[in-house]
């Protein structure tokens, strides 16, 4: 349970990137609401985003090909409110536990698949969107199907 025992920079590459729950919600498009500056989300993926597996087809390389990819490890305090409430990173950020769908309590990957959390199978790819079409797209991050 590093996690537990440590801080985001004492833990190694390894151990940070175990925390990623693989929802998928860090790689769609998100706005900030000019007037309330609450962050909405939307079901358009990146198109690095593999919706099938609820991962990044080229990680190493996602900051390079897109300059808005979030680089979690940098955020600032302020930035992690840009994570959905059920994110490992933002949890931990906020001094919460992890919630008990996550695969590092649960045991197994599939389990944000079966609780509902991830976005599997549940976006839609992001090209040529006009800014009423994105409108169209908002959805809820902290919703689940259970």
């Amino acid at each position: 349970m590093f996690w537990k025992e440590k801080s985001a920079a004492e833990m190694s590459d390894d151990e940070w990137e175990s925390l990623c729950d693989g929802c998928g919600r860090c790689c769609v498009w998100k706005f900030e609401d000019e007037d309330s500056a609450e962050i909405l989300y939307t079901d358009i993926r990146c198109h690095l985003f593999n919706d099938n597996s609820c991962r990044c087809t080229d990680y190493p390389q996602r900051t390079t090909i897109v300059p808005d990819c979030m680089d979690i490890r940098t955020f600032s305090d302020q930035q992690y409110s840009w994570l959905p409430e059920s994110c490992a990173y933002r949890l931990l950020h906020e001094g919460k536990p992890l919630l008990a769908w996550h695969h590092l309590i649960s045991g197994s990957k599939d389990s944000v698949h079966t609780a509902g959390i991830s976005l599997q199978k549940k976006t839609v790819c992001g090209e040529n969107f006009t800014e009423e079409d994105i409108i169209r797209h908002i959805i809820d991050p902290d919703q689940t199907d259970e």
